[in-house]
């Protein structure tokens, strides 16, 4: 079973994640990412899935043209656990390819 972060365990991850933020009203985290063009958007949310689909930790995302808009937040404890922030991890060095 998948354990929801303390809020000191939470605090310590996006310390260390800095573009991620708490979502108002939800125990999620956010970030946007901005790529120079549908393409490299697209190939970033590719790399992405394939690492999602091996976790079964799958992200809530939105896409309009080199923007992606992502949100974690773990179903099966009903809050942020350290799926998401392995996967926020992953997100964040993707992006730099």
């Amino acid at each position: 079973m998948v354990s929801k972060l303390t809020p000191a365990q939470r605090a310590e991850a996006l310390a260390t994640l800095p573009a991620w933020t708490d979502v108002p009203g939800r125990d999620a985290i956010q970030r946007s990412f901005k790529f120079r063009d549908f393409n490299a958007a697209f190939g970033f949310m590719s790399r992405c899935a394939l690492t999602a689909e091996k976790m079964d930790h799958h992200p809530e995302w939105f896409n309009v043209y080199n923007k992606v808009d992502v949100t974690l937040s773990t179903h099966d404890c009903g809050g942020v656990s350290a799926q998401d922030i392995a996967l926020a991890r992953f997100m964040d060095e993707a992006a730099k390819a």
